[in-house]
């Protein structure tokens, strides 16, 4: 028993994997193609793809949204875990790295689930909130600019359902959040958003230490 957290050693990260994880072939494919990227750090882990996989059943989602797709680990692991007419809307704007994230997608047949947006993602979030998309998604994952994420945050409430999961990456900024002596623009950002969601009484929280620090948030 211990009322902390427990530290994970790489030698327990390794053992975590091995008896927990069970990543289908065509995302480990994907996840060592993107090792490769100049941005490769931007990847979330498999584990944490497994996890929001998880979610999406245990929601019974079938309309989800992505604000930050990179080469479409996590959209694959969610377009995956959503039934054959489940939807995803993926929000990115960088073509080289989504044209990675399609072949993916293609290869595993899960294209059809997948509707992708490249344009600026609060754009898109505009035009589904203005076609009175409200209410309606039953799971978002924010993972893209992280002074925009109060702005993304604000629009995916307001689109998603009552009972419906945000789900917000990077909120431990590998712990930098916890360093009184780091003042960047981006650390800074995420404490601010952080003290944000613990504050607002509209959703149920809990702040998860899986890859960088994964935030939950149910709209009550």
């Amino acid at each position: 028993m211990s009322n902390k957290i427990l530290n994970l050693t790489p030698e327990l990260s390794n053992y975590l994997q091995a008896v927990s994880l069970r990543e289908p072939d065509i995302l480990a494919r994907l996840r060592a193609e993107t090792a490769e990227h100049p941005m490769a750090q931007m990847q979330i882990c498999p584990e944490q793809g497994q996890f929001m996989a998880l979610l999406i059943r245990l929601l019974g989602a079938k309309k989800a949204l992505e604000i930050g797709v990179f080469t479409g680990y996590s959209s694959l692991a969610v377009a995956l875990a959503l039934p054959d007419d489940g939807k995803l809307i993926a929000c990115d704007t960088d073509e080289n790295a989504t044209n990675i994230a399609r072949h993916y997608w293609e290869i595993a047949g899960a294209s059809h689930k997948i509707e992708l947006h490249l344009a600026p993602a609060l754009e898109t979030l505009e035009r589904l909130c203005d076609r009175n998309q409200q209410n309606t998604f039953d799971f978002i994952f924010i993972d893209a600019d992280k002074r925009n994420y109060p702005n993304y945050y604000d629009r995916a409430l307001q689109l998603l359902r009552p009972g419906g999961i945000i789900a917000v990456d990077n909120v431990l900024w590998s712990g930098r959040v916890a360093d009184s002596h780091v003042r960047d623009p981006r650390t800074q950002a995420i404490r601010d958003f952080n003290q944000m969601l613990h504050d607002d009484d509209r959703i149920h929280l809990s702040l998860l230490p899986i890859g960088d620090g994964l935030t939950l948030a149910m709209k009550k």
